[in-house]
Formats: structure tokens, sequence, C-alpha cells
């Protein structure tokens, strides 16, 4: 089970009963509680939830009721989540041809990519340890590992060797994840370690594709990336709204609705 979906999992089991301990979450999840306490201080961190002395439990002021409605109205279960993610994967993966440097950032959807990536004649250049585990016992890609600090909760290499690194690479394409996408078009991130790398990944790329499921429109995140007019694909799902999609469009960029 990838990070993001079991993250998603704890969310829904906090919908449903309000809390639950660490304990219930890893039987729950079938994983170690040391795995559900990293979790938990990331979603915590994220303002998703309130961690709690053996658990966790829903933002003070929010009730049962109110999250199983905003549920309803706008946010995206686990299941759904990667649906989403696994379209895109299959599109983005159409991109990607033989021979060809790929750079595959952090996330979730990335390792989906990975995953379609089996086999090929390329090169595939990451941060993403998860992209690296899926890869690495491949005779046929040429896989390159970025140098770095490893930050362990999110399984990603960063600091300033993993951008100087990224300054010696040129790459074809990038497959570039973010956490929101602004209605002025502006694509945002809310990991202040993270942003340097992914802006280093666009500099190092001839081609720059965007993948923003219907659930980062907007989405979260103050740190400015670049700007839709900069991505030459956007993919996205079919929930992303027509005025945001239509700036990249003007720009000159292609939407690919997955």
């Amino acid at each position: 089970m990838i990070l993001r979906e079991r993250q998603n999992r704890i969310i829904s089991a906090l919908r449903v009963d309000g809390a639950a301990s660490v304990r219930e979450l890893a039987e729950a999840l079938e994983v170690s509680e040391s795995t559900i306490r990293r979790d938990l201080e990331i979603l915590d961190r994220n303002g998703e939830l309130t961690r709690t002395y053996g658990g966790a439990v829903l933002k003070p002021g929010t009730t049962v009721e109110e999250h199983g409605q905003q549920a309803s109205e706008g946010a995206f279960d686990s299941s759904t989540d990667v649906d989403l993610k696994a379209r895109m994967a299959d599109a983005a993966a159409a991109m990607v041809h033989d021979g060809s440097v790929v750079i595959l950032d952090i996330g979730t959807t990335t390792p989906l990519l990975a995953e379609r990536l089996h086999g090929r004649d390329i090169t595939v250049v990451t941060s993403n340890l998860a992209v690296f585990d899926e890869l690495r016992d491949d005779e046929a890609v040429r896989l390159v590992l970025l140098g770095g600090v490893v930050r362990r909760n999110y399984r990603t290499l960063v600091g300033s060797l993993a951008e100087l690194a990224l300054s010696q690479l040129s790459a074809d394409i990038v497959f570039l994840s973010c956490t929101g996408v602004r209605a002025n078009g502006h694509v945002v991130d809310n990991m202040a370690v993270e942003a340097p790398i992914k802006q280093a990944m666009i500099a190092a790329s001839d081609r720059v594709v965007l993948l923003a499921s219907e659930a980062k429109f907007p989405g979260s995140g103050a740190l400015r990336l670049c700007s839709l007019a900069d991505v030459d694909v956007l993919v996205t799902t079919t929930g992303a709204p027509d005025e945001t999609l239509a700036l990249c469009r003007n720009a000159g960029g292609e939407v690919t609705v997955a």
C-alpha cells in the first residue's frame, strides 16, 4: 500500500468514528504501529488531523457528521484517489519514447507511472525511493538515483547534493507533481525542502509534464513551483475546472484529461 493511499484510509477511519488509536489503525491497515505513528505525524503537520497520545482525532471544532458531509461534497476516498492516479499514469506512460531520459518526481503517481515503464529502453532519473524500488531490478531501464538527504517519512532525497546532480543532467521529459494548481495558473507545493528539487528538475528538462488530478484544483500550498504557462502538458482528470485548464491551453500547452 502506497503512502498516500494508507493516509487516506486513516482519514476515512477518523471520519467514521471521530478518533482511533495507533493499535486499531495498525491492525485495520495491516502495517506496523511505527508506520502508523509516522503517518499520523505527517497528517498532523499537514493539518488533516490532530495527533493525540496513542492515536489521533478529527481536528478540533469539526464533527464526524461535518467530515462526512465534506467527504461527500469534495473529498476523495482512497479508492477514488488511486483510480485517478492510475488513469493519469496510463496517459503519462504513453508520452515516453524509447531512448529518452525521463525524470520522475516525488509523489504517489510517479511510482504508478514507473510500474508502467517496465522493460522500456529508457533512462529514469529520480529522487523518489518508491520509484527506485519499483525499477531497481529491471535490467532494461537505466536507473539514476539522485543523491541527497533521505526524508524517511516521504521516501525522498533532498538537499544540495540532489540539486547539484540535477544541474549536471539534461533530460527529455520530467513528470512533475504538486500539491495545488491555483485558479490564476500558479503551480504550488507545500514542502519547502522539496520545492528547489522540483524547480531543478524543471530546469533540467526539455519537456515538462504536470500530473495533477482534479483533487489538486486548487489544492494547497504556498510555494510557487512554476506557472501553467511553463508546462508543456498538463495531465489531469475529468473534474478539473475548465477555466484553469484554459490557461494552459492559451499559453500553448496541451491538456490531457485521463
